[in-house]
């Protein structure tokens, strides 16, 4: 059977694990929305240079344009998201840390007083 400080030591880990997940879709998310703001910036640059297609097209440049800066502010809320994900997780994961830590101070005072238990007793019997 595993003591509680084993128990809790897993925990810390995957609780770690977790808050990297999503930080890592946090950055994830971010970079797709300044992708996305970017190409449509570019995509506005295009339209108003001189001898661009967008004199022939320009609805498809506009609905371009407009689904870009959709994505980017889609792919914003979702970083939003993450941002309250990765919070949670961290206080989730301060607090296992601190019950884990709680736990081995615990165990090495009761192993502490073993030993001094254990000498008593041999001093005793001798």
């Amino acid at each position: 059977m595993t003591t509680k400080q084993q128990r809790l030591k897993k925990l810390v880990h995957v609780q770690e694990q977790l808050k990297a997940f999503h930080e890592m879709r946090y950055a994830s998310f971010r970079a797709q929305a300044v992708a996305a703001e970017n190409e449509a910036r570019a995509l506005r640059e295009r339209f108003d240079a001189a001898g661009s297609m967008s004199a022939l097209f320009p609805e498809i440049y506009h609905k371009r344009i407009e689904r870009e800066m959709e994505h980017a502010a889609q792919n914003q809320s979702l970083a939003e998201q993450e941002i309250a994900y990765v919070a949670a997780a961290t206080a989730r994961t301060n607090m296992v840390e601190r019950a884990y830590r709680d736990a081995r101070r615990e165990e090495e005072r009761t192993r502490g007083d073993r030993e001094r238990l254990e000498m008593i007793q041999r001093k005793r019997g001798e």
